[in-house]
Parts: structure tokens; C-alpha cells; sequence
């Protein structure tokens, strides 16, 4: 479930994120208004879980060109392609 932002917030495009590295991808969803997370909220932080290694992103909540709320949270699933070096 992924937090759609402050209710005072003014509402934004969510960007498609899938298929980018999650480095990628944090950046482009920063740009867009949003916040990457990890399904789990009270599980680690996703910079946590994607230490150390190469991670894609498999999919998101929600999908891309649905609306929230700037600072909302974008629930992404990944998983690993390399190790880091």
C-alpha cells in the first residue's frame, strides 16, 4: 500500500520506473514529485535493502500516469542483476 502524500499537497503524474536501476529510479520518481519505498513500511528503508549490488525495478504501486500527492510514496518491487564492486 503506498502513502499518497500530505493532503495539502498538490497532485503530480507518477512516472514509470520499471525496468530502470533503482538508483535510476529514485532520481527520475525525486523529479516527478514522488518517493520511492519498499512494499513493507515498517520494513527497511529501499536504499537498505538494495545494499550492495545492482537492482532493477520489476514493478510499482501505482502504475504509471496515475495521480497522487507530491511527496507521495511509490511502493516498488525489485530485484538483483549484478554485485556491486
Amino acid at each position: 500500500m503506498s502513502w499518497t502524500g500530505p493532503s495539502t499537497a498538490d497532485e503530480v503524474t507518477v512516472p514509470d520506473v520499471v525496468g530502470l536501476f533503482v538508483t535510476q529510479a529514485r532520481k527520475v520518481a525525486w523529479e516527478a514529485g514522488v518517493v520511492i519505498a519498499a512494499a513493507d513500511p515498517d520494513g527497511p528503508p529501499v536504499a537498505a535493502l538494495t545494499w550492495p549490488g545492482v537492482w532493477v525495478v520489476t514493478a510499482q504501486t501505482p502504475g504509471p500516469g496515475a495521480r497522487m500527492r507530491r511527496f507521495g510514496s511509490l511502493v516498488i518491487e525489485f530485484r538483483k542483476v549484478a554485485d556491486g564492486d
